[in-house]
């Protein structure tokens, strides 16, 4: 992926489906490069979570690793920030992993078809 304007896409893609997360439930970066059709790009996901920090209309506190690790939290200015913004919508966080992983997670497979 190393034109520019195909990265750009890329991450709308991802943004897309990120602000489709209903609160209170959570997806991983590899579901949503399984449901983009780039199974194997979870990495590029997650740099386009990283990007988005600066974009408060994506929910980003609600994309965390395949096991339901807040893999990303360091990216969300203070330690705590992106466990706040989960618990705040009910979600519950124990040293850093979403508890009831399978409960939480929302697949967009599923949810968007």
């Amino acid at each position: 992926m190393k034109d520019p304007r195909l990265q750009h896409d890329f991450f709308e893609q991802v943004y897309a489906v990120v602000k489709l997360i209903p609160p209170g439930r959570a997806t991983s970066y590899g579901a949503i490069a399984k449901y983009l059709g780039t199974g194997s790009s979870a990495r590029t996901v997650g740099w386009a979570m990283n990007a988005a920090h600066s974009k408060p209309e994506i929910p980003a506190h609600r994309v965390v690793n395949r096991l339901g690790m807040l893999s990303g939290k360091m990216h969300f200015g203070h330690p705590m920030e992106m466990q706040n913004r989960l618990e705040a919508e009910g979600v519950v966080v124990v040293d850093d992993q979403i508890q009831q992983w399978e409960r939480v997670f929302w697949d967009p497979m599923t949810a968007l078809g």
